[in-house]
C-alpha cells in the first residue's frame, strides 16, 4: 500500500512518519512517498523520516520526488499538506489584513481567502492527478484554510473521494478529557469519547461529549465555565451552552485581536520561521531519529494521530466517528446540501458519511451562512480568475474592509499574490 504526501517537505512531516510508525500493525502501508516542490527541504525532512524509519527496522520504504504525478500514481491515500509561497506568503498574509486594519490571519479574513485562492488551482491540479493516476484513492486535505480549500474540492472535483482534516477538534476533544481528569479524576481512553461539532472549519461551536455512549455534557460545559484560561467571557458562553471554536475570538473580539497586531513583529509566520530554522536544523542531524520536543512549539497538536487514525478507520473499515470537513448531504436539515461543513462523520471502508445533526441555532447560523457565502465566492473567484466574485467574497466576509475599501484591499491582495494568481492575469488579457 502506497500513501502520498504532497507537501512532503513540511516541518510537521516528522510528527506525521512518527503516526504511521505506530500503527503499523494495524495499518500495513509499504511506501510513503514525500513529494515537495522544494528539493533543499524534501533533503533535510525526507533523509530524517528515513532516519526515523530505519530505526524502527524498516516497516516500508521512504521514496523521496518533486514530481507530484510520480508521487501520485498508484496511491490508496494523497495526503496534502501544502502551502503555495511557503512562510513568506503567510507573513504576506497577516500584514496585507494588518495595513488595511482588518485581521491579518493565515485562514481567517482577507488573509484566508488570500491563503485560499493561492491553494484552490493547486489542490484541483492535484484532485485531477489522483483521478487520472490514483482512481478511488481517498484525498485527505490538511492544507488550510481545511474547509474552503474542500469546498473547492467538493464543487470541482467531486467524483475524487475526498475530506477535510483539521487538528483543532481532536485538540478540544484532548483538552476536555485533560479537563476531566485534572478536576473530576475521571481518566478516559480518548477512543471511548465523543466530540460532538457543528460548522465550518475554523468557525465551529462543540456542543455535546459522551463517554461510552453516555452524554457528559453538563459536566463539560460547567468545567469549561470554570477554566480562567480559556479567554471567553462568561455571559457570551452561558448564553451559547456550547464551547466555540478558539478561532471564533477573530469574530468575537475582533478589536482584541486588532490590538494584539499592532504589537508585531513577530507575527504568528515570523515566530514559525524561526522555529522552522531550528527544527530543520536538528532535523539535519546526521544521527537523529527521533522528532525534537521543539516541534510542539510549531502547533499543530496532535496531528499524526488524527491522520494516521482518520486512514486506519477507513483502511480497516472500523466505523470510527471523526469530526472532519465533507459536503453534509442533507444530514442538516434545512441547510444546503451542497455546503461542505465541519462535523461527525462515520469513517469506513466505503467513505466518510456525514452523521444527523441538528442546525445550530439563529445565533450561529447567521455568521456561519455570512462566511459560507464568503467561501463560495472565494471558490468561484479562484477558479475562474474571477476579480468580481473576488470583490464580492470580500464585501460578504464579516472581516472584510468596508464596502469603500474593498477594490483598495483587493488591488492589495492581487498585487502582493501576483506571482500565484495566474489565473486573474489571464482574465485581465480576455
Amino acid at each position: 500500500m502506497k500513501v502520498t504526501v504532497i507537501g512532503g517537505g513540511s516541518s510537521y512531516t516528522p510528527e506525521l512518519v512518527n503516526g504511521f510508525l505506530e500503527r503499523v500493525e494495524t495499518f500495513p502501508m509499504t511506501e510513503l512517498w514525500l513529494m515537495d516542490v522544494s528539493p533543499e527541504r524534501l533533503d533535510v525532512v525526507g533523509g530524517f523520516a528515513r532516519r526515523m524509519v530505519e530505526a524502527k527496522d524498516t516497516p516500508f520504504t521512504v521514496h523521496l520526488s518533486t514530481d507530484p504525478r510520480e508521487a501520485v500514481r498508484g496511491a490508496s491515500y494523497v495526503v496534502t499538506q501544502l502551502r503555495v509561497g511557503g512562510m513568506a506568503a503567510r507573513r504576506e498574509d497577516e500584514y496585507l489584513g494588518r495595513r488595511h486594519g482588518l485581521i491579518g490571519q493565515e485562514t481567517t479574513g482577507v488573509g484566508g481567502m488570500a491563503k485560499a485562492m493561492r491553494t484552490i488551482p493547486v489542490i484541483l491540479k492535484i484532485a485531477q492527478d489522483v483521478r487520472e493516476l490514483a482512481p478511488g484513492a481517498l484525498l485527505v486535505n490538511f492544507t488550510n484554510p481545511a474547509g474552503l480549500v474542500t469546498e473547492a474540492i467538493s464543487r470541482y472535483a467531486s467524483d475524487v473521494p475526498a475530506v477535510g482534516v483539521c487538528n483543532v477538534p481532536i485538540t478540544a476533544k484532548m483538552e476536555i478529557l485533560k479537563g476531566l481528569r485534572e478536576r473530576q479524576g475521571l481518566d478516559v481512553d480518548p477512543q471511548r469519547a465523543e466530540l460532538k461539532t457543528l460548522g465550518l472549519n475554523h468557525l465551529s461551536w462543540h456542543y455535546g461529549f459522551t463517554v461510552d455512549g453516555e452524554d457528559i455534557w453538563p459536566q463539560v460545559f460547567e468545567g469549561f465555565l470554570e477554566a480562567p484560561e480559556s479567554g471567553w467571557d462568561v455571559s457570551t458562553i452561558e448564553t451559547l451552552r456550547m464551547i466555540p471554536n478558539y478561532y471564533l475570538q477573530y469574530y468575537y473580539y475582533t478589536e482584541r485581536k486588532l490590538a494584539a497586531q499592532e504589537q508585531w513583529p513577530p507575527s504568528r509566520a515570523e515566530e514559525v520561521m524561526a522555529i522552522e530554522t531550528d527544527l530543520l536544523r536538528q532535523y539535519a542531524e546526521p544521527e537523529r531519529s527521533e522528532p525534537p520536543e521543539d516541534l510542539m512549539q510549531r502547533g499543530g497538536a496532535y496531528y499524526s494521530t488524527m491522520a494516521t487514525q482518520l486512514l486506519n478507520a477507513h483502511y480497516n473499515d472500523l466505523g470510527e466517528t471523526h469530526v472532519v470537513n465533507v459536503a453534509h448531504a442533507g444530514a442538516v436539515p434545512g441547510w444546503p446540501a451542497d455546503w461542505v461543513l465541519e462535523m461527525g462523520c462515520q469513517v469506513d471502508a466505503q467513505g466518510v458519511h456525514p452523521l444527523p445533526a441538528e442546525p445550530l441555532p439563529p445565533v450561529c447560523f447567521g455568521l456561519l451562512a455570512h462566511v459560507k457565502a464568503y467561501e463560495i465566492l472565494t471558490v468561484e473567484a479562484a477558479v475562474h480568475g474571477d476579480r468580481r466574485a473576488a470583490y464580492q467574497a470580500l464585501l460578504a466576509h464579516p472581516l472584510g474592509p468596508a464596502a469603500d475599501r474593498v477594490q483598495a484591499v483587493l488591488d492589495d491582495l492581487l498585487a502582493t499574490n501576483q506571482k500565484y494568481l495566474p489565473q486573474f492575469q489571464a482574465r485581465r488579457k480576455e
